[in-house]
């Protein structure tokens, strides 16, 4: 089974090329490279939550430690977490060195 990326999951449109990059533009998931293959995805299409200023829930969301709580309620949190299991990579912030967390059940 391939890992979707968010924007695979979210059918959101806002990824490189996307249907609604015209009118929303393109998320900074999709175009943020330094977190390239973080939990197998493109770009930080696997990480997301480590991305600031990408809109959840139809509203941009700044800084990673003001989206943080909705983020870990988000399905596509919740499924690349579970997917991941014990090989899910955390990424605290931008600024942040990627370390190993376990998912708690």
């Amino acid at each position: 089974m391939d890992k979707l990326n968010c924007w695979e999951i979210k059918k959101c449109g806002r990824e490189l090329g996307g249907e609604n990059v015209s009118h929303l533009g393109v998320c900074p998931a999709s175009t943020f490279t330094s977190k390239n293959g973080v939990n197998g995805g493109t770009n930080a299409g696997r990480s997301c939550w480590s991305a600031e200023g990408t809109i959840c829930c139809a509203k941009t969301v700044g800084t990673y430690s003001s989206k943080l709580e909705s983020c870990v309620g988000c399905e596509v949190f919740l499924l690349i977490t579970a997917e991941e299991g014990l090989n899910y990579i955390e990424l605290f912030n931008e600024h942040s060195m990627a370390h190993a967390h376990l998912a708690l059940k």
